[in-house]
């Protein structure tokens, strides 16, 4: 599972998930990517069942970028604990993703493959995705053609 090596503060504040992606919201080192539409927190082991899931369908072939990180530890009490006492212990740790949000990324195989694969690990997580290309793939496309 992912989770920071170490970090300064243990347990920080819930926070809001107000906004579109500012950071992140275009496909960087791949051809193809999987983009969040709504708002969420995407827990270690969600992103570790996706990538799980887009690996086995392209059989390693190709490469495969997580381009979200799980740096929020989010806490919980102990069944049956009386009320105050401080906060909970860390229980696991999540990655915030706004709208916009490029999470997954794969480059290296055919577009149908890339579409496939991508759908089955947009199945594994809470939020709503949609598959996205590259504008540099898009924009070279455009131009063969005008040059054709």
């Amino acid at each position: 599972m992912l989770m920071p090596k170490r970090v300064k503060r243990r347990r920080v504040h819930r926070g809001r998930m107000t906004g579109k992606a500012t950071k992140g919201n275009r496909v960087a080192y791949g051809e193809y990517g999987l983009m969040a539409l709504e708002p969420g927190w995407i827990t270690s082991n969600q992103i570790e069942a996706a990538r799980i899931a887009m690996t086995r369908y392209i059989k390693r072939g190709g490469k495969v970028w997580i381009d979200i990180f799980p740096h929020k530890p989010i806490t919980k009490k102990p069944a049956e604990t009386r009320m105050g006492s401080g906060k909970g212990s860390v229980e696991y740790w999540v990655a915030v993703v706004k709208p916009g949000r490029v999470m997954f990324e794969m480059a290296g195989v055919a577009e149908e493959v890339a579409r496939e694969a991508l759908r089955l690990a947009g199945h594994k997580l809470p939020v709503k995705c949609k598959f996205v290309k590259a504008e540099a793939a898009e924009q070279s496309e455009v131009n063969n053609d005008e040059n054709n």
